[in-house]
């Protein structure tokens, strides 16, 4: 079952329930599916690594929301976008501790002989390409800085 058929019969399920975070939630990433099928170039289906980004960005945004949210003292809208949160995570596979990212970053690090900073790009390409999906780009970079430093 596709992405956009898993969200459709999860808005069924949040109507019926009257959950509106939930509903919210799940329109946001109907809204975000429709706008990457009608983007210039794109084609009727998405990937299954679009779809993903696109969670992840929603994931993303919500996050930050939320961030400023509770530095201006506004509980009363950070609560409703980590609840949304907690609804789009339900799409994403299984996140991988801060723990797992650090060993695969540290095999990454070891099998491409990388030292040093000057070498945080290439690191960074790898260790994305490998762990996409499974974590965000913030975590990975806050490890590869301190495994190279």
């Amino acid at each position: 079952m596709s992405l956009e058929a898993k969200i459709m019969e999860q808005m069924k399920e949040a109507m019926k329930a009257k959950d509106t975070v939930a509903l919210e939630a799940l329109r946001a990433i109907k809204s975000g599916i429709i706008l990457a099928k009608t983007e210039a170039g794109a084609s009727d289906t998405l990937s299954a690594d679009d779809e993903i980004k696109l969670l992840q960005k929603l994931v993303k945004q919500r996050k930050d929301s939320a961030d400023i949210f509770t530095k201006q003292n506004r509980s009363d809208l950070a609560e409703p976008e980590l609840a949304q949160v907690a609804v789009i995570e339900k799409f994403l596979p299984a996140q991988l501790s801060e723990a797992e990212v650090e060993a695969a970053v540290s095999k990454i690090i070891a099998e491409g002989g990388f030292s040093g900073m000057a070498s945080m790009g290439q690191v960074m390409g790898k260790a994305s390409a490998a762990l996409s999906g499974q974590t965000d780009g913030k975590t990975i970079s806050t490890i590869v800085k301190k495994l190279l430093a």
